[in-house]
């Protein structure tokens, strides 16, 4: 793809899951903001080497985007994914000005269990915290199709994914303040692997708090075409592509329009 130069497999810890891809606008001039995307696979299976259609999608609009492998159940259980997702945020901020990328404009984003991963990080600061990170580094959160308030689990591999002595705090909806960032949650209503049910009470509770929260339900939208979507050649089967575009550029104030 010509609108990226791509820097793989960048180490952001010792081991071997703890691999990143850095994709830069490729007629970028100067510092960008930068997404960094979680992608989704029920907290037990995907690979950063399928998601350059998300790279592809957003640094066509001016943002660079970092994306990450995190370690996978049943090689580790909670919280140990999103301990992984903030210690690939703290590199990425740490090396900002070796991308030429906005310390001040970090955004996290996911689909699916990767929206879950993402939320925790820019929802409860003790994973930021623990990398020596204020909460305020995340200027913005996007969730695709996540899981946010999905207790009881009563059967499945899930069990063992949130041990229960750890299970309360792996909901995302308990962490809610008003200090939360910004935020764009965008499901299907057609989702029958994670309802939309999840998005509404993640949205109510920061609506709640005074937070900044945009909802957007698509219609007749499942599962995996949320994000499918933001494939530029896929982009008629939803509006995440420039809906997620056009939130970020709301929160850094910017005014110009999507590509």
């Amino acid at each position: 793809d010509r609108s990226f130069t791509a820097t793989r497999d960048i180490a952001y810890g010792d081991l071997p899951r703890q691999r990143m891809d850095i994709y830069r606008p490729a007629d970028a001039d100067g510092a960008t903001p930068v997404v960094v995307f979680f992608y989704g696979g029920g907290w037990k299976e995907g690979s950063k080497s399928d998601y350059d259609f998300v790279a592809s999608a957003l640094t066509k609009s001016g943002i660079a985007v970092a994306i990450p492998d995190y370690r996978l159940f049943p090689e580790v259980m909670f919280p140990a994914f999103v301990e992984d997702g903030a210690a690939a945020v703290a590199w990425v901020v740490e090396h900002a000005s070796d991308f030429a990328v906005d310390d001040n404009a970090v955004f996290v984003m996911g689909h699916s269990a990767g929206a879950h991963i993402a939320a925790l990080i820019a929802l409860d600061s003790t994973y930021l915290d623990a990398r020596g990170l204020p909460a305020s580094t995340i200027r913005g959160l996007v969730g695709l199709s996540g899981p946010y308030d999905f207790l009881p689990i009563e059967s499945g591999y899930l069990l063992e994914v949130f041990p229960d002595e750890t299970r309360e705090r792996s909901q995302p909806v308990h962490f809610v303040s008003a200090a939360a960032p910004p935020t764009l949650l965008i499901h299907g209503t057609d989702d029958s692997t994670v309802r939309i049910a999840n998005s509404r009470e993640l949205a109510q509770r920061l609506s709640d708090h005074g937070v900044m929260v945009e909802l957007r339900a698509y219609d007749g939208v499942g599962h995996a075409r949320v994000v499918a979507a933001i494939a530029p050649p896929l982009g008629f089967l939803a509006e995440t592509q420039p809906d997620s575009v056009a939130f970020i550029r709301k929160v850094l104030g910017a005014s110009e329009s999507i590509d």
